[in-house]
């Protein structure tokens, strides 16, 4: 006998018995099995990937083809598919991080034995998954799912270039295909905009998007030293676990370290770790093991703990939109969980960042036009020994103009296609003016004295918005707002003892100076930097010492020996200190490597010099860096033959201490240790 209700009997399948459909999943399901194009405006832990499973199963069953799934993140795909197989839906997944189960994945797709295909939108732009595995998909697609599709939109506050894809993608698909496109985070202009890019005819279905476990907090400290001080003052009396956003990669390293010497279980999070640790990392939260993940953006859209105790956010981020969407990993399935904007100094330099780097300026999406023009195809590095531009942004300049039709590739290298290329000046500007604009409403949202739940929905236009009850403004206070002075000395203690690798450079950047090519032979050993430049601790030492007094102070001194001397001891023992010269600045450096040379009873030889070159942080890449400070350093003197300490003020690039130390190699000089009093601040991770 059928079952009266099949949708209920799938939903229990899925979340177990006598589980209900919140207002909206099954208005938004009907609506997909009816062939509409649907986009679906919910709170964070709505259920949103509830509609497109249930639907899918629906479909499948009905002879229909695997759903295609365009997904944002690697994390984000790993909850789908463990969401996926609770209905026995059969997932698989084109990324960057699997190359080698492609192959599987098309043989999959043609046997018919996969249900949905989750895909990066970076993967759209592939020669391979257009060509190959696309037109694999056995029956054709059954259902187009746009997660996260804010990300569609430039008005929306985590963009994707490759999004723009989708527009030739969906109009390509045969009449009367679904398609749903979901999210948490978008106000009245994204909405209209994603319509826009879906071809238009979209029934939106928009519900509240207040959650009420939410308790907000918004508590602006002076500097990293409070911010540290109050995570390991507050984090311990928050039920569960949680999560505490950074900005960049370089935070969640030390914010974890900091937690950790606390007592507190925590583990870094971001980007740039391989895939399986991420996993790990993922796993561990999950099952409570940490306590405290400590992410940067990579651990956002799609990850779901629904008991996540808390989310705070170390730094401010740079939009009320993007924090809504963060916060909203805690409490799903809670009565009560926290969410607490810290805000500090730094902030708002990284964010400018972000929307400086968003577009691209002109004149350098030219310069790479230009260059393209006069060769056959180019790769990545050769552009580089052509053009004074960061690789990153070569790289992300490549990608919008092959969106654009300006450019297309082939395996690696590039070209000009006939399409002429103008920019889109205004649109550029607007969304420019935008994203400042939404930064100066996260200053007001950390300044709020109402209710902050209010606050949030209002600005993401939300048609019921209304006072909350529950966060700090509205109830009187949630949480401590000033740290514990003692914590405060031991944050500052624990900064000044947070030193940064300089790992050293391995290899040449191909074809930028004459008769340096390979392998570095030989390479400067592993070095030490103090701080971070401006920093918490010693880097806003450094900053005053090179921007206001001229001259690193006596504690800097004090401080680089007993790194030395202490917690590095570098193997073999430096017998003589070098300082890297300064065209600009001749006495900054060479006076600090002096005193610290004094300070380690070691000989200061002054065996370097500079030719007047432009500024080494004038050039933006490893070749124009590499040629420039080629051009400007030399030997002078005789060389002594013992190990050295290489010291320089700030390091960025490394190839200033990599150059000069492969020169002191080449004149006779035993080991090189590099030391800088900072790194550079860092940026933001990608």
């Amino acid at each position: 006998m059928a079952d009266a209700d099949p949708l209920q009997a799938l939903l229990e399948r899925m979340l177990g018995r006598g589980a209900t459909f919140r207002d909206g999943q099954r208005e938004a399901i009907d609506a997909v099995l009816r062939g509409e194009r649907t986009l679906v405006v919910e709170r964070t832990g709505w259920g949103k990937s509830l509609v497109y499973w249930l639907a899918t199963r629906v479909l499948r069953d009905r002879g229909r083809g695997p759903t295609l799934v365009i997904s944002p993140l690697l994390s984000l795909m790993r909850n789908q598919i463990a969401a996926a197989g609770a209905l026995g839906l059969r997932a698989a997944t084109i990324n960057s991080g699997n190359r080698d189960e492609w192959q599987e994945a098309r043989g999959r797709l043609r046997d018919g034995s996969v249900d949905v295909l989750l895909v990066s939108p970076e993967r759209l732009g592939n020669d391979e998954f257009a060509t190959e595995i696309l037109p694999s998909i056995g029956g054709g697609i059954g259902l187009f799912v746009v997660d996260e599709a804010h990300c569609i939109s430039d008005w929306g506050h985590d963009f994707r270039p490759d999004y723009r894809r989708l527009r030739r993608l969906i109009g390509a698909l045969p009449p009367r295909t679904p398609l749903l496109a979901t999210t948490a985070t978008a106000n009245d202009r994204v909405v209209a905009d994603v319509i826009e890019q879906l071809g238009g005819d979209v029934r939106t279905l928009r519900g509240p998007l207040a959650r009420s476990s939410l308790r907000l907090q918004a508590t602006t400290l002076r500097d990293g030293s409070e911010r540290l001080a109050w995570l390991a003052e507050n984090v311990p009396t928050m039920d569960g676990s949680g999560i505490v956003y950074c900005l960049t990669v370089a935070d969640t390293e030390r914010v974890a370290d900091w937690l950790l010497r606390n007592g507190i279980a925590a583990a870094a999070y971001h980007a740039r770790l391989p895939d399986g640790d991420r996993v790990v990392l993922e796993q561990a939260l999950l099952a409570n093991r940490l306590k405290v993940l400590v992410a940067s953006t990579a651990l956002a859209m799609g990850f779901d703990k629904p008991d996540l105790g808390f989310v705070v956010h170390y730094q401010r981020p740079g939009s009320v939109i993007a924090y809504y969407q963060q916060v909203g990993r805690a409490g799903r399935a809670l009565d009560s969980a926290y969410g607490v904007a810290l805000s500090g100094r730094e902030d708002d330099d990284i964010i400018e960042y972000f929307i400086r780097s968003a577009f691209p300026p002109e004149a350098d999406m030219r310069a790479v036009l230009t260059a393209l023009e006069g060769v056959d195809t180019a790769s990545v590095s050769l552009l580089e020994q052509r053009l004074n531009l960061r690789r990153a942004r070569i790289a992300h300049i490549l990608k919008l103009l092959e969106i654009d039709g300006a450019v297309a590739s082939d395996r690696g290298r590039y070209f000009r296609t006939l399409n002429p290329w103008n920019p889109d000046t205004d649109r550029i500007e607007r969304v420019t003016a935008l994203r400042r604009s939404e930064l100066a409403q996260m200053h007001a949202y950390m300044a709020h004295g109402g209710c902050l739940m209010a606050f949030l929905t209002t600005a993401l236009d939300d048609p019921a918005p209304g006072i909350c009850g529950r966060c700090a403004p509205d109830v009187g206070g949630l949480l401590p707002t000033t740290p514990d002075p003692a914590l405060v000395l031991r944050a500052v203690d624990f900064l000044r003892r947070s030193d940064r690798a300089i790992d050293p450079r391995r290899r040449w950047p191909l074809g930028a100076v004459p008769g340096l090519a390979g392998p570095i032979s030989p390479a400067n050993e592993p070095g030490r930097a103090l701080a971070v430049h401006g920093d918490a601790g010693w880097g806003r030492r450094v900053q005053d010492g090179k921007t206001r007094d001229d001259r690193f102070d006596d504690e800097l001194v004090a401080a680089a020996a007993e790194l030395v001397r202490g917690r590095w001891r570098p193997v073999p023992s430096p017998t003589w200190v070098a300082a890297v010269p300064s065209r600009r600045h001749p006495a900054l450096v060479g006076d600090f490597a002096r005193r610290l040379a004094a300070a380690l009873d070691l000989p200061f030889h002054d065996v370097l010099a500079a030719a007047d070159v432009p500024q080494q942080k004038e050039m933006l890449n490893s070749a124009q860096q590499l040629r420039n400070v080629e051009a400007s350093l030399r030997v002078e003197g005789a060389c002594p033959t013992g190990p050295v300490l290489l010291v320089d003020d700030i390091v960025d690039s490394r190839w200033t201490l990599t150059y000069a130390g492969w020169l002191l190699r080449q004149h006779g000089a035993g080991a090189i240790h590099p030391f800088a009093l900072a790194t550079a601040t860092p940026q933001a991770d990608g």
